[in-house]
């Protein structure tokens, strides 16, 4: 009977009995964590993310002038046709050369007229043999435009923009894009969804001719392009900042409608038609992305891609 007894009283003292101040650290969890921080303060949200960003820059104290990159080589646009048209889609001109004794047909004086009509471009009258001496024996018809230099912007240039307007930033870069009217239509592409810019490289690639800027209907003077010596590493410099790369490719292991990161601060790269990403490129990139075409076509053009791609960004951004 005491052996019993004592294996009762074990039992019972096993039972966990009611902790002093238990009451006291309810109340306590109930009164929750203080009120919540302001968005500069919360990570990954965008105030945060440009709050930090323009901290950096302060701390640099670097200046970041638009357009203060490298420059292009001057053009010149000849013939009766490409003049008018190059003056009439707004390509910027410094200089429209006419040969002397030109017959005066249509072409010609609706060229001189939109020269005159923007104020800003010398008109000069040259004999024959310096114009054919200006285009290496083009034929001119008889009308030379001097198109300027363009002047590119830094890339670290086209995320401070952003950052200062209090948005993502939203950028294309080019990879292996060699046709200038490409180039033009995604500068315009960028334009119409609210990108910051296009990066593209110095070497095998299209540049800011006066067929990209015909190609852009005019917004390549809003909208920057920068040039870099080396692709890879200006995509790892947006990578520093905080900036999601996303490479368009055939065989992406994601689909675009489905990307989350689309949403935020983020690099579009664009491959050739032909050739997609080169390796290297492709390999910086955080996600890799493509677009279902049920219709079974191998590929798109470069410009419709990235209308695509950025008509996604602007969507997920409303």
């Amino acid at each position: 009977m005491a052996g019993n007894s004592q294996r009762r009283n074990r039992r019972t003292s096993n039972k966990k009995g009611a902790q002093v101040g238990s009451g006291g650290q309810r109340r306590r969890g109930l009164e929750g964590k203080g009120p919540t921080p302001p968005a500069e303060d919360r990570k990954k949200h965008k105030k945060n993310r440009i709050a930090t960003h323009k901290a950096k820059q302060a701390a640099i104290r670097r200046p970041a002038p638009r357009r203060g990159g490298a420059k292009g080589t001057s053009e010149m646009v000849v013939g009766r046709n490409p003049v008018f048209e190059a003056l009439r889609d707004g390509v910027p001109a410094t200089t429209l050369y006419v040969q002397q004794y030109i017959d005066n047909d249509e072409r010609v004086r609706e060229a001189l007229q939109l020269a005159g009509a923007r104020g800003n471009i010398n008109l000069m009258e040259a004999p024959r043999p310096e114009l054919d001496r200006m285009t290496n024996g083009l034929n001119h018809q008889g009308l030379v435009l001097q198109v300027p230099p363009y002047q590119y912007a830094e890339p670290q240039d086209l995320s401070g923009a952003a950052y200062d307007a209090g948005q993502d930033p939203l950028i294309v870069a080019l990879d292996g894009v060699t046709d200038p009217r490409n180039l033009g239509a995604i500068v315009r592409s960028v334009s119409a969804f609210g990108g910051h810019g296009v990066v593209v490289p110095e070497r095998r690639a299209a540049g800011m001719t006066a067929g990209a800027w015909k190609s852009s209907a005019g917004t390549a003077a809003r909208t920057p392009v920068s040039r870099v010596t080396n692709l890879t590493r200006a995509l790892e410099g947006f990578k520093k900042e905080g900036i999601t790369v996303v490479g368009l490719a055939a065989d992406g292991e994601h689909k675009v409608e489905d990307l989350e990161a689309l949403g935020g601060p983020v690099v579009i790269v664009i491959g050739s038609e032909g050739k997609g990403l080169g390796r290297l490129v492709g390999e910086t990139c955080d996600y890799r992305v493509r677009i279902a075409m049920p219709g079974g076509a191998e590929s798109l053009n470069a410009g419709v891609a990235a209308g695509i791609v950025l008509y996604e960004v602007a969507r997920r951004r409303a």
